[in-house]
């Protein structure tokens, strides 16, 4: 082999370790710390012992509800491109996503992108980039949220943040840096000068041909018809993932009295920092999303086996039903490949 590919297999075998290798070691590494001095077996008797299941079952529901509104958002935006998805298909690709999520971080949009693409024999750009869209409204949503839950919660935040100086001096000095502020603006410009770029080069002028694109699939929410339903939608999709954390913490008299002495916020806080956890590479959020529920909890005064207690027992629910709702996914897809084949005879 020559030296190009040497070069070319040393880039792919980085590119999988970046993409599966580090967040599985993530993942690991705070399941480790998760557990390190905790008393597992307390945990679990607490579980066991104290848990009401009816309301952990009932945030279940709420989130298959949620997985079918996202995929109601996104015929709407594929519709507008001229894409028409059957409902049926979408659901399927949402929940084959979170499944996919679960092996493969991150790989799971891609799969669903390519599985309607090829399913509707449309661009895989486009559908990709109005996959992006909504990701990216999904960001623009936590952001908004996060503003919210820090200014209805400041007073707690600020609390628990002074027992913690080295902590509270950490995060002061990330805002504050001119560093982190001009580095962003340094990456949006040089993204914006490529872009925008003039060029003959064949590899700059097919990645600006992607961008276009991807473009394409984006601005569509601004001229799409439906952009009400659209909206609505959104907001039905972040109130089933709020209502489902917000109804688990009934599972729990410990949780339970967190919401009775310090109110909605307090399940808006770690909503918040549950969510921004999951843009750590994980599997499926295994490690950060425990970590920050736990951390919430901490704020108000909960220790770290109870919080622990509820966060794993809340995460390991969600995965169980991520696993079940991927076999039917992929069951359902078989069978649909199998027919389409038949037909074809």
């Amino acid at each position: 082999m020559n030296k190009s590919g040497n070069t070319t297999t040393k880039g792919k075998l980085l590119s999988s370790a970046l993409k599966y290798v580090v967040p599985l070691a993530v993942s690991v590494g705070l399941c480790y710390l998760l557990f390190t001095g905790v008393d597992f077996g307390r945990m679990l008797d607490i579980i066991a012992r104290e848990c009401r299941f009816g309301w952990i079952a009932l945030a279940l529901a709420i989130s298959v509800l949620s997985h079918v509104f996202r995929a109601m958002r996104w015929r709407i935006q594929l519709r507008a491109l001229g894409i028409a998805v059957p409902l049926r298909a979408l659901v399927l690709s949402i929940f084959g996503t979170y499944a996919v999520n679960l092996v493969f971080p991150r790989l799971g949009e891609v799969w669903r992108t390519g599985y309607i693409a090829q399913r509707q024999r449309a661009s895989f750009t486009e559908v990709f980039g109005s996959m992006v869209a909504e990701r990216l409204c999904d960001t623009l949503t936590v952001l908004v949220l996060t503003v919210a839950a820090f200014l209805l919660a400041r007073a707690q935040l600020v609390a628990y943040l002074s027992q913690n100086s080295e902590l509270y001096a950490t995060v002061m000095s990330w805002v504050a840096s001119p560093w982190l502020w001009c580095g962003v603006a340094a990456v949006v410009a040089a993204a914006w000068w490529f872009l925008s770029h003039r060029s003959a080069n064949g590899v700059v002028l097919k990645v600006q041909g992607l961008a276009r694109s991807l473009w394409h699939g984006f601005a569509v929410i601004a001229t799409m018809p439906g952009k009400g339903r659209w909206l609505v939608l959104t907001v039905a999709i972040w109130g089933c993932y709020f209502t489902q954390l917000f109804v688990a913490f009934y599972a729990f008299d410990f949780t339970a009295a967190v919401v009775s002495d310090y109110g909605i916020v307090a399940v808006l806080v770690a909503f918040v920092l549950s969510s921004i956890s999951m843009g750590v590479p994980s599997n499926g959020g295994i490690g950060p999303w425990q970590w920050a529920i736990i951390f919430a909890l901490g704020i108000y005064g909960l220790e770290s086996t109870s919080a622990g207690a509820f966060a794993n027992l809340v995460l390991g629910t969600q995965t169980l039903l991520l696993i079940v709702l991927g076999i039917i996914t992929f069951v359902a897809i078989a069978i649909e490949k199998r027919s389409a084949a038949d037909n074809t005879k």
